[in-house]
C-alpha cells in the first residue's frame, strides 16, 4: 500500500528542502571514501606456451582405395525424380507449351516500350524461366519444365499488365 503524502499537493510546490548538516558528513570527506585495491596477478608457469596464429589444420582422411575398374564405374550421384505415368507427363507437356506460348506473346508485347527498373527486372527473370523451361523440356523433364513455364508466365502476366 501507498502512503498518502503528508501535505497536499496544491502546496507542494512551494515547499522547498533544506539540507541538513552533520558532524559526519564533514568528518567522512577526509577519509577517502575508496580503498586502494591492488591486483596480484599469478606466477608465470615455468612451462613454454605455444600461441598459435591461424586455426588448427583439419585433418584429411585418406582417400578410400580405388577400385580396379575404369573410369565408366565412377560413382555417379544419384537421380531423384517423381514417378510420373505416361498421362501426366502428357499433360504436363501440353500445360508447358501453354505456358511458354503465353509468356513470349507477353514478352513480344513489352519489347519495343520503355521499360523502367521493375520492368526490366522482370523481363531478365521471365528470359530465365523461359531458358530453364526449354533446357528442362529438352531434357524431358515435363514437371520441371512446367513448374519453370509457370513460373515465366505469371510473371509476364504481370509485366503486360504494368505496361
Amino acid at each position: 500500500m501507498r502512503k498518502r503524502p503528508n501535505i497536499p499537493w496544491a502546496t507542494a510546490v512551494q515547499v522547498k528542502p533544506v539540507a541538513q548538516t552533520s558532524m559526519t558528513a564533514a568528518n567522512s570527506l577526509d577519509e577517502d571514501p575508496l580503498p586502494e585495491i591492488q591486483f596480484e596477478l599469478p606466477p608465470f608457469p615455468g612451462r613454454l606456451v605455444i600461441v598459435r596464429t591461424g586455426p588448427p589444420r583439419p585433418r584429411v582422411s585418406t582417400p578410400p582405395a580405388a577400385t580396379t575398374g575404369g573410369d565408366s564405374e565412377k560413382m555417379v550421384a544419384p537421380l531423384i525424380a517423381p514417378q510420373v505415368t505416361a498421362q501426366e507427363s502428357a499433360v504436363a507437356k501440353q500445360q508447358t507449351v501453354q505456358s511458354l506460348s503465353i509468356a513470349d506473346k507477353n514478352l513480344e508485347f513489352a519489347r519495343g516500350k520503355n521499360l523502367n527498373a521493375t520492368q526490366s527486372d522482370l523481363v531478365s527473370k521471365i528470359t530465365g524461366f523461359l531458358k530453364d523451361a526449354r533446357e528442362a523440356s529438352q531434357a524431358a523433364d515435363w514437371i520441371r519444365a512446367r513448374n519453370l513455364a509457370k513460373k515465366a508466365q505469371l510473371l509476364s502476366e504481370e509485366l503486360a499488365s504494368s505496361l
